[in-house]
């Protein structure tokens, strides 16, 4: 199997799992998308829950770049903060899918160690990045706190439009994020 032929099934398992969750895992639906006879799948793949980690992982490599991308196109915390909210975006824009890891995180209890491992990589990564953007105006604490609030919010606005809105819904709640200051590193709410 080429290269190519194992990208094309990794993306066509991303957009079903996307979509229906780990049980859209299908190899037969999987292989005959591709093009492919279901038994060469398993020459990559010898597991629903291999191919599932394998499609967690990209997701995981393919956010990281995309935050990556976010920090070198911008200047400050604050411009990266703000500009986070669009890699979710992306997934809602065009065929209404949610964040992989959204998806999974729902099924935490109902899918393989492996996918569990995949989906605490995924929110560590974003969580630990917006605390670095945080970090600069608040201590560490505060920062993944808010970080964790940021990321979950963000996370949360994608699951409502999906379900209910679309991309009109999602720009509407990370507007209202906006504008009561939950992108902005400086302002950090008082303990109470």
């Amino acid at each position: 199997m080429s290269e190519n032929t194992v990208e094309n099934i990794l993306a066509v398992a991303r957009a079903q799992v996307q979509a229906h969750g780990y049980d859209g895992l299908n190899f037969r639906d999987i292989a005959s998308r591709v093009g492919i006879r279901a038994p060469s799948l398993y020459h990559h793949f010898p597991s629903k829950a291999a191919l599932g980690a394998a499609v967690a992982r990209r997701y995981c490599d393919d956010v990281k770049a995309a935050l990556d991308a976010v920090s070198r196109a911008n200047d400050s915390p604050s411009a990266c903060l703000q500009a986070y909210p669009g890699i979710f975006r992306k997934a809602l824009d065009g065929d209404s899918r949610i964040c992989l890891a959204s998806f999974l995180s729902a099924q935490i209890d109902d899918v393989p160690e492996k996918l569990r491992t995949e989906i605490r990589a995924f929110i560590h990564i974003n969580v630990t990045w917006l605390a670095e953007r945080l970090s600069a105006s608040a201590p560490d604490d505060t920062a993944m706190r808010r970080a964790d609030a940021i990321y979950a919010a963000v996370a949360g606005a994608q699951l409502t439009a999906r379900g209910s809105g679309g991309l009109r819904r999602y720009d509407d709640i990370i507007a209202t994020y906006r504008n009561v200051g939950l992108f902005r590193p400086d302002s950090i709410p008082s303990e109470q």
